[in-house]
């Protein structure tokens, strides 16, 4: 138990970083699942919708719990749409490979994108938007 409890305390941040990710991959995920099930529209327009979303959930949630950063904001927030961009665009490489050609189930292949752009995007708004 004394183990985890340091593992934790050694990688809050990251740990925090994940868990605001997950709200934001859910409300990504919630939001492309509606458009695509509800509305018929193309699956790539709708994981830009839902992960755009995401995208402005998760940067206000970081900013005030995780990074608890509070100064240049805007710059910030473009800085964190940057890699948001970037973690789309393999998202949506990941589906353009996986459903397009692959075949997948399109909500296989989303949860799949969602493990590569976490990793990503962490380390980038770590190193650039929020740093310190």
């Amino acid at each position: 138990m004394k183990a985890a409890l340091l593992w934790l305390e050694t990688r809050r941040q990251f740990v925090l970083y994940c868990l605001i990710g997950a709200s934001g991959a859910m409300l990504d995920f919630l939001v492309y699942s509606l458009l695509v099930g509800e509305t018929q529209l193309h699956y790539e327009v709708a994981n830009a919708v839902g992960y755009a979303s995401g995208t402005v959930l998760s940067f206000f949630l970081n900013a005030h719990f995780n990074f608890k950063t509070r100064d240049a904001l805007p710059l910030r927030f473009l800085s964190f749409c940057g890699v948001g961009l970037l973690g789309w665009a393999l998202s949506a490489g990941i589906l353009f490979l996986t459903v397009g050609h692959l075949g997948w189930d399109k909500y296989l292949a989303k949860l799949v994108t969602i493990v590569a752009v976490v990793l990503l995007q962490y380390n980038l708004n770590r190193l650039i938007s929020f740093k310190k």
